[in-house]
């Protein structure tokens, strides 16, 4: 099926939201609170415990009795109390990435307490446009302290509609900035699917938004996400395996033959594989074995690996080789990993 659809219901009676692009599956969202006490976005206050030396960070106590570990640690003695953001998910048994760097996020705006100054995206290109949405920005956040980033999504958005959402979140970072002292408290859920749906998938503007997952094939594709071989075009296959210390990935090129097999596996392994991760929920280390292939074609798969993690939300670093011939990277984990919300496994 052509087009850009977000389609909207439940997985394993979780709430969940997926974005289909020309019937493959782009992006998945899966409610996160029944297995995790805090999910990435959640912000709360939390208390500071013992300094990591070596570590280059601090615990946090969280409501629920949840540990936090947040790397800006300079200047902070354990006791005070803190508002921290939780920027990702972790594996079970460690602790939660926080931050102190708060973000509001809505459909045309996003608040940044702590970084002022008002910042429209660079995708709207009218110079017109922009001046007006600047406008609109610094009346809103006038003598708040407090910055604004503007979202692409405004660029086709009516203007009392853009102000009256920056009047909300200013007012509901304001609430939160001024209720800082106390024992850990969770001050604002993360969003649901739905929710979160809405907010970040708006541009491009959906062709149609959708309710049931068994008529449009996300069922089929979160199935594939379950095991650890991916299909590659051309005949090739890639093995994606997650362990306790790094995200394991091994390109083969199947029944192909010809001398330029390995390449073109590994390039169809490097241009899938952000979306493999994003949809995996896979974040941290990850160590690919590519197809065995001239070194003097490394510098193309190289160039098909940027391309392909550029427009990637999560920070990702890309590291290069190792003397054994593997490739590194380092992946933002910004969500919980879909392993554990599905399936028995994630439930045990």
């Amino acid at each position: 099926m052509k087009g850009r659809i977000v389609v909207l219901g439940e997985i394993e009676g979780l709430e969940a939201a997926a974005l289909m692009v020309d019937g493959q599956l782009e992006d998945l969202l899966v409610d996160a609170s029944d297995h995790v006490t805090l999910a990435p976005g959640a912000i709360c206050r939390g208390r500071i415990e013992r300094q990591m030396k070596g570590q280059g960070g601090v615990f946090v106590r969280l409501p629920g009795g949840v540990n936090g570990f947040l790397r800006e640690a300079k200047g902070l003695a354990p006791g005070a109390d803190v508002l921290v953001q939780v920027t990702g998910g972790t594996e079970p048994g460690k602790a939660l990435p926080v931050s102190l760097r708060l973000l509001f996020k809505g459909r045309h705006g996003i608040v940044t307490p702590g970084a002022p100054g008002i910042n429209v995206s660079r995708r709207i290109a009218s110079e017109d446009l922009r001046a007006e949405l600047q406008a609109i920005g610094e009346a809103a956040m006038e003598g708040s302290g407090m910055g604004l980033i503007l979202r692409s999504v405004c660029e086709n958005a009516d203007d009392e509609e853009i102000a009256t959402e920056l009047a909300e979140l200013r007012a509901l970072a304001e609430a939160i900035l001024a209720d800082a002292t106390g024992e850990p408290e969770l001050l604002l859920d993360a969003p649901g699917p739905h929710d979160e749906a809405w907010r970040d998938w708006a541009d491009p503007a959906p062709d149609e938004v959708v309710e049931g997952f068994a008529e449009h094939g996300v069922l089929e594709a979160v199935e594939a996400l379950q095991t650890v071989r991916v299909a590659l075009t051309g005949g090739g296959h890639m093995m994606i395996e997650p362990t306790r210390a790094l995200i394991a990935v091994d390109v083969n090129t199947g029944n192909d033959t010809t001398p330029a097999a390995a390449l073109k596996a590994n390039i169809a392994a490097a241009r899938d594989l952000p979306r493999q991760l994003r949809l995996r929920g896979l974040g941290g280390q990850v160590v690919i074995d590519f197809a065995p292939m001239p070194k003097r074609d490394r510098a193309t798969l190289e160039q098909q690996l940027r391309a392909a993690f550029k427009g990637e939300s999560a920070e990702t670093s890309l590291a290069g080789w190792t003397q054994l011939g593997l490739y590194e990277l380092v992946r933002k984990r910004d969500r919980v990993a879909l392993s554990l919300l599905l399936g028995d496994g994630g439930r045990a």
